[in-house]
């Protein structure tokens, strides 16, 4: 298949990439740069430099494709109105194809529960909150095989947001300890970045039009649990402190107030309709593993 790919020099695109290319997919990944062009070109793919405000570019790509998976977001002031206009792009230049479209929303957006499906209702938090109508919106569509895939907490690869956890104060005294995120009791539903692209890909090649699957691996720890595991990992023996919400907040603006989320999910309907079988390491696994030092950037927050 001819695939349209966006955002496939971030965290969750890269994953993507390699999944798309291990399948047999001819990829072009739409690039911002002649840099980024290199990177892309390097792995196996053929890039397009375009921005992603360029609706008449991403017009004429997606029209020349067998199918869009469209993971790119600015992450910034401007996410929603740029989204916005490329997924009309998108719909539109596949209109009347039936070919697939998947893109990307977030856990998030269903609020705290500890039984979320994809049937429960939304309640976003201010940060993701302009991604539910888009997401209404594409799978109304009519004409194209549209697919939504709501990603759990992301992690593997040595990235995502355990970083912004790793960073967060420490006490002071002899034996200090990392602060966590809130209170440390709300659940995070996670997911394996690999396990993720896969979602992605099968979503590509195999769901019924209008789908809607959480990206959700089935495991669900305490944000303690997490904090803990990463103060092991940077040498601080396990030990953590819980961080008043008010200051969470302050600390962390729009970005706290998601994080505070308390989320359990399964992701069983994507299991049962497509076949889907995580089986990367557990968030806890993974972090014993990783090096805090090598990597600084919290790029999976513009996924969701």
């Amino acid at each position: 298949m001819r695939v349209l790919l966006t955002g496939g020099t971030g965290y969750i695109g890269a994953a993507v990439l390699d999944r798309l290319i291990s399948g047999g997919h001819q990829v072009t990944a739409v690039v911002r740069s002649a840099e980024k062009a290199h990177v892309v070109r390097a792995r196996g793919t053929e890039p397009a430099i375009a921005d992603l405000s360029d609706v008449d570019a991403l017009h004429e790509l997606a029209a020349a494709s067998d199918g869009v998976i469209h993971v790119a977001s600015p992450g910034d002031e401007t996410s929603a109105s740029v989204d916005e206009a490329a997924v009309g792009c998108f719909l539109r230049a596949l209109g009347g194809t039936d070919r697939p479209f998947v893109h990307t929303t977030g856990l998030w957006l269903h609020g705290s529960g500890s039984a979320i499906t994809e049937s429960t209702a939304m309640n976003a938090p201010r940060l993701t909150a302009w991604r539910v109508p888009l997401a209404k919106l594409e799978r109304d569509a009519r004409g194209v095989r549209t697919s939504v895939i709501a990603p759990a907490v992301v992690y593997g690869r040595g990235g995502g947001l355990l970083h912004l956890v790793a960073a967060g104060p420490r006490t002071a005294g002899n034996l200090p300890a990392l602060t966590m995120v809130g209170p440390g009791d709300q659940y995070w539903s996670t997911v394996h970045v690999d396990d993720l692209a896969e979602l992605y890909v099968l979503a590509l090649e195999k769901a019924p039009p209008g789908s809607y699957f959480l990206g959700a691996g089935g495991v669900n720890p305490t944000v303690r649990e997490i904090t803990e595991a990463v103060s092991r990992a940077v040498g601080l023996a396990g030990r953590v402190e819980p961080e008043p919400v008010v200051q969470t907040l302050d600390r962390l603006g729009l970005l706290g107030e998601a994080l505070l989320l308390d989320q359990q999910a399964s992701g069983d309907t994507a299991r049962r309709v497509l076949g889907w079988l995580p089986q990367g390491p557990s968030i806890l696994d993974d972090i014993a593993h990783m090096d805090f030092g090598a990597h600084t950037d919290t790029d999976a927050v513009a996924d969701f």
